[in-house]
């Protein structure tokens, strides 16, 4: 009897360190989705974090900024990374469905660079050439400066923050039907490296094998490059914040989550992989 007693504590031990073990080890997930300017930063957001918060685990894919705060309306993710402002459109449907209209944190800056082949004798171009050149108004080198060949255009789908911020703040009229839309900033930096006579435009981070492309606010005006010095005095032309989009005031994980991103560690992380802190 005694033996029998003994077992039934020693399995009741057991069973009990096994649930307590089990509930102390429960991963809180937290997922962020969208922009594909910013899944570098928020991947290595992810891993430095959860390097210190073994409890947590955060996950994060692309897709574009618009499927991004699309999965944060529909309640497919906690977090919408995005390197355009939400429309009016989709707090909108936030109000509709949640009854709020979402929470927007600045997170990084970023200098929209235009990116040229090494091989391309144009060092700088204004505002007004690359709406030109964008739209289809110019369509050879030689108009702006550089070689008498046919200009290539590369760019961004129209999911994209970036092409959104670029068309309305650069291009300023629809892109030229000769541009060529990939999925995301890395193949437009690739598809530039292998065409002499290709441009395209993204983040700063990615122009790893290209030239960057002094930009002016007008022929008469001073071309700067994306420079974290020029992008945080503002003399840089395309420089824009990219944002974090909640659809509450966030609590619990998340909240600690974001905290430490706007943290000094966390915007540590912005520079390393070549954005600007927000603050």
């Amino acid at each position: 009897m005694k033996t029998k007693i003994n077992l039934f504590l020693v399995g009741l031990i057991f069973s009990m360190f096994a649930f307590f073990g089990f509930n102390m080890m429960q991963v809180t997930k937290i997922t962020v989705k969208g922009s594909d300017t910013m899944v570098i930063l928020a991947q290595k957001w992810a891993e430095q974090y959860m390097k210190s918060n073994s409890n947590i685990s955060v996950q994060v894919t692309g897709g574009g900024s618009g499927v991004g705060l699309s999965a944060l309306i529909n309640g497919g993710t906690d977090i919408a990374n995005s390197s355009r402002p939400i429309k009016k459109s989709e707090t909108d449907k936030l109000k509709q469905r949640y009854n709020t209209l979402g929470v927007e944190i600045p997170c990084a800056k970023d200098g929209i660079t235009i990116y040229v082949n090494e091989a391309n004798g144009v060092n700088e171009l204004s505002l007004k050439q690359l709406s030109d050149i964008f739209s289809g108004r110019v369509t050879n080198w030689k108009q702006v400066g550089g070689a008498d060949a046919d200009i290539k255009l590369y760019g961004r789908e129209n999911s994209s923050g970036t092409y959104v911020y670029f068309k309305d703040n650069v291009v300023k009229a629809d892109y030229a039907s000769s541009c060529q839309t990939l999925p995301g900033t890395a193949a437009v930096v690739n598809a530039v490296k292998k065409d002499k006579l290709g441009i395209g435009y993204g983040g700063a981070a990615y122009a790893s094998g290209v030239k960057h492309c002094k930009v002016k606010k007008s022929d008469a005006d001073q071309a700067y490059a994306p420079t974290a010095e020029n992008i945080k005095n503002g003399t840089y032309p395309i420089s824009r914040y990219l944002y974090m989009y909640v659809r509450n005031r966030p609590t619990g994980a998340i909240k600690e989550y974001i905290d430490w991103i706007l943290s000094a560690e966390g915007q540590k992380i912005v520079t390393d992989v070549g954005y600007f802190p927000a603050r």
